[in-house]
């Protein structure tokens, strides 16, 4: 049996989201498919950046498709004219329109359906076109959440049995965060960033919620006497304009910091520091953030939204995220009632153990090898 992976995604710069998932997953895979003949695809430049990373199997290759357009579409879709694999992974929602039967894509969410305003009407088009396709074209689909599931089922029609559940799985320093092994304490980089503070590391957008987490820390800071700062990790995205004039105009802003990109081990000692993770999306396709912060005993807020809901496990930690009142007053809890936050951070460790890029590999594995019989 001959796979093929779409690799495109796996090894770029400053991995997210979705990049992230496709390491994770070709990582693990090494493992769970080593006697497999296994084909990686790259875009140009993707070997050197895969031979930096990691050693394949004997088995396995990788092939750049020298396309630098159309890439998916015309590139692969060609490859697979002239030399078709049993079977076809794609870790991300775009299945090319030449395709073996035994095709399985991974549908990540539906955010652009949930929160349009925050994605270009060329996006949305896009979006909506591909995954539509690919669900259609598709022999089996992976979705990373039980809402995800829900949503291509009620949104676009797609037969649950055609649908199969694998939740991520996340990062954390040799292992030992998951076990709760991680000790909080340490020094950051910067002076500014020292204890207290809230924190909230992603993407800066309107959909992430920033401006409901930038007023909880004023209501915080002016009604519940909270002496810390809000840090605001990462890149800025759709409708940061209008969260820039938010910070801007805030009595607080002195106390509101924007480190921009954090790379990983910065992310480990913030989070693990920090006195509460706020998560509160309106949408989200899993929320690896979550166990994360989770996993370095940091207790978190997020949505009462799925997955958000769903990926954290603990009905005490989820909040109406338009109710910015309800959010502070649950930030300040679990900084000063002790009891309350050992019980948070309790159960997130727990939940922690039922996520591994390991579990999440070797069903993806499972059903990638069913798929080509």
């Amino acid at each position: 049996m001959k796979i093929a992976i779409d690799a495109s995604r796996a090894f770029l710069d400053n991995r997210t989201g979705i990049e992230e998932y496709a390491f994770e997953l070709v990582n693990n895979l090494r493992e769970e498919l080593s006697r497999k003949e296994v084909v990686l695809y790259l875009r140009p430049g993707g070997k050197k950046k895969l031979e930096s990373s990691m050693k394949l199997p004997d088995k396995w290759e990788a092939r750049e498709i020298d396309f630098k357009y159309f890439w998916t579409q015309a590139g692969m879709a060609w490859e697979f004219l002239t030399n078709p694999p049993d079977v076809l992974f794609i870790p991300a929602h775009t299945v090319p329109w030449i395709h073996p039967k035994n095709t399985v894509v991974t549908v990540h969410g539906l955010e652009y359906e949930h929160c349009p305003e925050s994605y270009s009407l060329y996006s949305r088009l896009f979006h909506r076109f591909f995954i539509k396709k690919s669900c259609l074209w598709a022999k089996k689909i992976i979705a990373v959440s039980a809402n995800t599931k829900k949503d291509l089922a009620e949104q676009y029609g797609v037969l649950p049995k055609k649908i199969k559940v694998v939740y991520n799985g996340f990062n954390s320093p040799a292992g030992e965060a998951s076990e709760g092994k991680k000790k909080r304490g340490g020094s950051l980089e910067n002076p500014a960033e020292k204890k207290p503070y809230f924190l909230y590391i992603g993407r800066l957008e309107k959909r992430k919620n920033i401006e409901g987490i930038i007023k909880a820390f004023e209501i915080a800071k002016e009604e519940l006497n909270y002496k810390g700062k809000l840090i605001l990790g990462g890149k800025p995205g759709h409708g940061y304009e209008e969260i820039k004039k938010a910070i801007a105009g805030s009595r607080f802003k002195q106390d509101i910091l924007e480190p921009g990109y954090i790379d990983q081990d910065r992310k480990w000692q913030l989070l693990k520091n920090a006195d509460t993770f706020l998560f509160p999306s309106f949408c989200e396709g899993f929320g690896i953030p979550i166990l994360e912060a989770q996993s370095f005993s940091t207790p978190v807020i997020t949505s009462n939204l799925g997955p958000m809901d769903e990926v954290a496990a603990d009905k005490n930690i989820l909040v109406d995220p338009r109710d910015p009142k309800e959010m502070a007053g649950l930030a300040v809890k679990l900084v000063r009632d002790e009891k309350f936050r050992k019980r948070t951070v309790d159960a997130g460790l727990e939940n922690v153990k039922k996520y591994s890029w390991r579990k999440c590999a070797e069903e993806t594995a499972e059903l990638v090898r069913k798929s080509g019989c």
